[in-house]
């Protein structure tokens, strides 16, 4: 009959009685009538779906009330996988003809139960033929021992699931059985329930209630819409066993336990289920081309091209979070503010000398008279082109800031699970593998444990829920472990718990809300942790000690009451490409000797510092940006080391980067910027800095029990992979840029030695440098120190310093200011709004082949009680024809003698230099000019001797004598 002949709804009403062969006959007449089939899908095969006793709802337990995308495709699916167990064959390969006689279609159904032929299922057993399905009516059936399955059966209980009960222990010894409907409880004599060693066994719709489900190898099983109560399964060297939509509730130790090797005995089944689960890949509805990858093991068409965005919520909550958007526009705001500022600076002609507000965020020009621009062009001497100069370029140039982070925030996207799959081989050959155990939509609640690997076992668990447990996953004795897109939250302890070398992958997870470390990994565990979702946990997201390894790429790990991540007792991971952001703590920390690769990672917003590495914590912390924290960018506490090299550490309500004296860290080759306080900053007592800062999250105490305290002995091996770090023995800050600070540049108030050596000090809104406490030596060298608000140094009391080969440039106020004692050797002093170099109270301070220009003040300035000895320097005039001042109380102690002064008489003289050498600081590797020893030698041959009477009067011990070129 023709479809037209009736309306569409009338077909659909009338097609709705029919059974399912009837469906499948009419949807074999034409394209027509398929189609007409087709659109019963929420009807007539919903309607069998959810009336089949032998399966509950496609999304059961974990999403029940979400409609599967089809009803047809989920009935379908179910029904083949039911068909699994009599895909046996083995039994008749004796003789191709044996197929005949198999007899599935026509077979016997025995009936069980009162009235009927057998009263006990014993009796039906011992009756039954191959393949028959035994029927057991409503009761409670028990059995006085064990049962030996002989033959293959299906044991079918009638009505719904919870009339039939059977009280038994069945020993499988069949090639194959399905159980199916039936309540399972333990006899009085044992807790196991079923048992197979060798054959396959298909449970569907069952509920096991107190009792054990063992599996041997070379046994398999399939399991699908059971509820374990109480209940569990223990896997024992299984090739393959396959746990789907099953719920595991109030165990009291481990739910599901695969123990030993996967055999490489193999049943008849294994074929089946590796294809049946193949074909149900988990993450399918979301990434069909993943899928694909996974199931054949390669890659068939190019990468997606979108990335994954940040959209944070916490605890359901996103109205009090900053999202990565409004980061962004925090930083991009910040960046306009400083290019406009900096742009001003940029268009000035090069070797102008510039004037600065002392009120300036920036190197913002003052407004100047005609008369004031015509005498600084007289007097202005060009230093730009020093050996730093490639480093003021981000800071100069206009919009450095904006388009600099906004790049790197592109580079350190996150990447999707298929862009690391893609690169990563490995990855993907672990994503694709298939051994042991497959879990997949499953829910464990309410117990102890959900999975436990052990003894070199395999599980994989996909698309399932692990809530209320004390753990989700313990993998531990060179286990493998492979999760992908579950849901693991509200443990008592770790959500997964790896150790003794155990790994696997651990890939687009969300692990949240568990009162322990998200994952835990001790003792030698390695596993591959990728693009999970690990927040709001009350400890940390991930903990790794006690020698444990791993690889943790492109995660977002956030919100979390602990670090973020926290390294110790020897933990050493490689941590990459990561988000880490908004945590209550610090972002990542290192401890307790914990090491780690720290690199690439996005580290932001966090309350604490966002890197904080203390007590023999020696990690490799490179190229990450950490930015818009509430408290400093990076800590090192007390004995603390690490190579901190190439990040980014911007817009910090602290320090850039927070030391303590006793610590020796290698800080190289960042980017320190925008920092509210200081850009780097030098304690030498927790005291000193609580008087600084309170309350800025500088003295963490992270609580040792519970994660930590019991692995304090987990020291049995270390894995060195630093070798190549160059060794220091002094703490040691070198090569980085530090800009735009709301504080001094670099702030010393130490115990300790300490190096700074060849940095851009730029722009900060206090002096460039500020040495308060200094018992021993710090010393500064190579470093270009310019356009600060205050001063370019200042040196107090109680500091000893080293000041040589540095380019202290157009400061707001003096130059150099130093209370204490040291040297300063071979300094270009020029351009800065005060003295060029002022040494007051009781300093004592060698003053040596420095080159000075102050245009508005004096070129050195010395008062009170001040000693040392101030020669050899060059002093070119300024505007105020101010040279030396020296007023001090012993002339004895404060000698001064052999500087060369250089006067400008007229504008058509030529314009001043430095060279030869010329403009400080000097870098290796850039072009050096000749000593200032030997250019001193040739100017002296050119130049006459006079007396040039002091201003502020001459002392009694005779005049000063200066150089006139």
């Amino acid at each position: 009959m023709e479809i037209s002949g009736l309306p569409v709804e009338l077909w659909r009403l009338i097609l709705s009685y029919l059974r399912l062969p009837d469906l499948g006959r009419c949807s074999l007449v034409c394209r027509a009538w398929y189609e007409l089939i087709l659109s019963l899908d929420n009807t007539r095969w919903r309607q069998l779906c959810l009336g089949c006793i032998e399966c509950r709802h496609p999304n059961w337990p974990n999403q029940p009330d979400v409609e599967p995308q089809s009803w047809r495709e989920a009935f379908k699916q179910h029904y083949v996988a039911s068909k699994t167990w009599t895909k046996n064959a083995q039994d008749f390969e004796s003789s191709n003809c044996f197929y005949l006689f198999r007899r599935k279609k026509d077979r016997h159904v025995l009936r069980v139960g009162q009235g009927c032929e057998f009263d006990t299922l014993r009796a039906a057993l011992a009756s039954a033929g191959v393949y028959d399905r035994i029927v057991l009516l409503p009761g409670v059936y028990e059995e006085q021992s064990e049962i030996i399955l002989k033959v293959p059966v299906e044991i079918v209980g009638q009505g719904k699931l919870g009339d039939v009960a059977l009280l038994v222990s069945i020993d499988q010894h069949c090639p194959t059985t399905r159980l199916c409907n039936v309540v399972f409880m333990p006899a009085w004599f044992t807790p196991v329930v079923y048992k197979t060693t060798s054959g396959h066994v298909q449970f569907d719709n069952c509920n096991f209630e107190n009792g054990q489900l063992q599996i041997h190898a070379p046994g398999t099983c399939q399991v699908k819409f059971c509820t374990f109560n109480q209940s569990s399964i223990h896997f024992h060297s299984v090739a393959l066993g396959v746990l789907e939509n099953c719920e595991f509730t109030g165990s009291e130790n481990a739910s599901v336990t695969i123990e030993g090797i996967p055999s490489s005995e193999r049943n008849w089944a294994c074929k089946h289920l590796t294809t049946l689960a193949k074909s149900h890949c988990v993450l399918q509805a979301s990434d069909p081309t993943l899928c694909n990858v996974l199931k054949r093991g390669g890659w068939g068409g190019p990468p997606a091209r979108n990335v994954r965005t940040c959209k944070i919520v916490v605890g359901g909550d996103q109205s009090n979070l900053l999202p990565a958007s409004k980061t962004q526009l925090v930083l991009e705001k910040a960046g306009e503010k400083e290019a406009e500022v900096n742009g001003r600076l940029y268009t000035a002609k090069e070797g102008e000398a510039m004037t600065l507000e002392t009120d300036s965020s920036d190197s913002e020009l003052s407004t100047s008279s005609e008369n004031e621009e015509d005498d600084r062009s007289m007097y202005k001497l060009s230093y730009r082109a020093h050996g730093l100069s490639h480093m003021l370029a981000h800071v100069i140039h206009s919009r450095p800031q904006t388009n600099g982070l906004t790049a790197l925030q592109r580079d350190l996207e996150l990447k999707t699970l298929q862009q690391e799959l893609q690169r990563d081989k490995e990855a993907q050959s672990l994503a694709s593998s298939l051994q042991g155990c497959l879990i997949r939509k499953c829910l464990f609640r309410d117990g102890k444990g959900g999975v436990f690997v052990c003894s070199q076992g395999r599980a994989k668990l996909e698309g399932s829920i692990f809530r209320e447990l004390t753990y989700a996953v313990r993998c531990i004795q060179n286990s493998k472990i492979i999760m992908l897109k579950n849901d693991i939250h509200h443990c008592k302890a770790s959500g997964i718990f790896l150790r003794l070398a155990a790994g696997g992958l651990i890939a687009d997870n969300n692990i949240h809300s568990n009162c322990e470390a998200g994952v835990d990994i001790r003792k030698g565990a390695n596993p591959l942790i990728l693009c999970n979702k690990i927040h709001s946990g009350l400890r940390s997201g991930i903990v790794v000690l006690g020698n444990g390894k791993g690889i943790i790429r492109s995660n977002q790990i956030y919100g979390n009451k602990e670090a973020g991540i926290y390294i110790l007792y020897n933990g050493n991971p490689i941590v990459s490409g990561n988000h880490i952001f908004q945590g209550l703590a610090a972002g990542i920390a290192v401890n307790e000797n914990g090491k780690g690769q720290i690199i690439e990672n996005v580290i932001r917003e966090n309350q604490w510092g966002g890197a904080d590495i203390r007590r023999g914590g020696d990690p490799v912390l490179r190229s990450n940006l950490i930015c818009c924290g509430y408290s400093d960018g990076v800590v090192v506490g007390e004995r603390g080391k690490g190579l901190i090299e190439g990040n980014t550490i911007y817009g910090n309500k602290g320090c850039g980067v927070w030391i303590m004296s006793s610590s020796l860290p290698h800080i190289t080759n960042n980017r320190i910027g925008h920092n509210s306080i200081y850009g780097v900053a030098v304690f030498c007592r927790k005291d000193d800095a609580n008087d600084y800062l309170a309350n800025q999250g500088g003295n963490e105490n992270f609580n040792d029990e519970g994660e930590a305290a019991s692995w304090e002995n987990d020291l049995d091996s270390e894995d060195e992979r630093f070798t190549s770090r160059r060794p220091i023995s002094v703490a040691l800050v070198e090569s980085n840029s530090i800009n735009h600070n709301g504080a001094a540049g670099l702030y010393v108030k130490s115990s300790e030695a300490l190096n700074v050596i060849a940095n851009a000090i730029h722009a900060n809104h206090d002096s460039g440098v500020a040495v308060f406490q200094s018992s021993q030596l710090t010393r500064l060298a190579n470093n270009s120190i310019s356009c600060n608000s205050l001063g370019g140094v200042l040196v107090e009391s109680e500091a000893r310093v080293e000041l040589r080969g540095n380019g202290i440039y157009d400061n707001s106020s003096h130059g150099i200011t130093s209370k204490g004692d040291g040297v300063i050797v071979e300094n270009d002093i020029v351009g800065n709004r005060g003295c060029g170099l002022q040494l007051l109270q009781t300093a004592d301070m060698k003053v040596t082949k420095n080159r000075i220009q102050s245009f508005w003040d004096y070129g050195i300035v010395m008062l009170d009680q001040t000693k040392g000895l101030v020669q050899e320097n060059l002093i070119f005039q300024g505007r105020s024809k101010k040279t030396i001042l020296q007023q001090v109380s012993n002339a004895e102690d404060c000698i001064v003698q052999n500087n060369k002064l250089l006067t400008c008489k007229s504008k058509s003289d030529v314009a001043w230099t430095l060279e030869n050498p010329p403009a400080r600081p000097h870098i290796e590797g850039s072009s050096r000019g000749t000593s200032t020893a030997t250019n001193s030698q040739k100017v002296t041959t050119m130049s006459t001797r006079i007396a040039a009477r002091m201003d502020g009067g001459c002392h009694n011990n005779g005049s000063i004598f200066c150089t006139i070129l």
